[in-house]
This record gives C-alpha cells, sequence and structure tokens, in this order.
C-alpha cells in the first residue's frame, strides 16, 4: 500500500510539473509587485508625459518600473517624441532618436499566418511596440516547453515552441506592448478580421541588469 501511494504521489508531481507554464520574469517581492501594479496603472505615471496609450495587461509591472527607474532619462524622451509626433503620417523608415540610445522603427507591414512569424527575444534590449493602425496579434511563449534553436545572432534568439501553450494578444492604438528579455514572442501574427495591415512602431531601449 505504501508504495502503491508513493507511486500515485510521484505521478502527481509529474503531472503538475507538465502543467506548469512560466511566461515572464517572476518577482518574489509582493511589496514591489503591488507598487509596479499600481504605477503602471496610475495616470500619473511617466510624469503624465504620454496619454496616448497605456500599457497592455500582459505587460511585466514590475519589470517595467524598475526598467523605467534605472533608465529614466531615456524612456522619458521616447514617452515624449511618441506623445509629440505624428504617428499616422512620420516618414516609415529606422532612426536613433536624438540624445538617446533608443532605435525607433516606423513599420508600414502586413500581419502574417502563425507559422510564418519567427520567434524571438532579447537579452541587451526591450521591445517596445504600438500598433497606430489596425490590428496586431502577438504570441507570447511558455519557457517550459519552448527550447531554442540556435545562438545568439547578435542580440536575437529563436525558438521551437508549443502552440497550445502560447498566449495571444490583439494589439491596438490605445495599449502598447514591451517585451522585456524573458517575453518570448512573436509578432505580427494574422488576425482575425480581413485586414492584415498595420502599422506599428517598434522602439528598442537598453536593458539595464
Amino acid at each position: 500500500m505504501k508504495r502503491l501511494i508513493s507511486i500515485f504521489a510521484s505521478m502527481m508531481l509529474v503531472a503538475s510539473a507538465s502543467a506548469q507554464t512560466y511566461y515572464t520574469k517572476y518577482f518574489n517581492d509582493k511589496a514591489l509587485v503591488e507598487k509596479a501594479t499600481a504605477w503602471k496603472t496610475s495616470t500619473e505615471a511617466w510624469g503624465g508625459v504620454f496619454t496616448k496609450a497605456k500599457p497592455h495587461q500582459s505587460v511585466n509591472a514590475a519589470d517595467f518600473y524598475l526598467q523605467y527607474q534605472k533608465n529614466k532619462a531615456e524612456w522619458d524622451k521616447l514617452f515624449k517624441w511618441l506623445q509629440e509626433t505624428d504617428l499616422l503620417t512620420v516618414p516609415k523608415g529606422k532612426m536613433k532618436l536624438e540624445g538617446t540610445d533608443i532605435t525607433i522603427s516606423i513599420e508600414d507591414s502586413k500581419n502574417e499566418p502563425l507559422e510564418k512569424r519567427k520567434t524571438e527575444s532579447h537579452h541587451h534590449n526591450c521591445d517596445f511596440m504600438l500598433v497606430v493602425k489596425g490590428i496586431e496579434r502577438f504570441g507570447v511563449l511558455d519557457h517550459f516547453s519552448s527550447t531554442t534553436t540556435g545562438q545568439w545572432k547578435p542580440d536575437v534568439i529563436r525558438y521551437e515552441y508549443d502552440k497550445s501553450k502560447t498566449r495571444f494578444y490583439d494589439s491596438r492604438p490605445d495599449e502598447f506592448f514591451i517585451f522585456f528579455p524573458n517575453d518570448w514572442h512573436i509578432a505580427k501574427v494574422a488576425n482575425d478580421t480581413n485586414d492584415q495591415n498595420i502599422r506599428v512602431i517598434v522602439a528598442k531601449v537598453k536593458y539595464v541588469e
């Protein structure tokens, strides 16, 4: 009987482990998470500089809060540029934001079927993404069921992943996404409408350890 109980317990542990998922960096400091969550959803965040969009619910609040505190001048300049620029008419292309290390890409693009889209994560940069026209769908990968497929080139790495454990979110102009190094993601996935045309602002902001 004891052996049967032991075997059953082991089976339960295996089942529990296989059911686990992990999508973003975990912070065990409850006070920090509570403070960051309140900050993320506050209208006073970022000094009230940027009012066009708010963080999507998937944005890791603690990561965002800490990165903002560590690199406030750069984030403030990004938000100021986003607020003061007509994002629908600014010419497409890539630019360096003056006085910063931030690279901004203005992309007129199209979503594609999931199987055509590449996975990615970045070690040294955060991906700030704001769709200003259309609907862009993102996939966020589960770490436990994903494996790398190569080496960093130079700050991008790819993954094999389990679609059934991938979370999908639709991005609209009133919300922005930020993918930190622990947010393994897929961009420009086809949405459920007949219109896959998008204009998206992608900013590469240094991730400060």
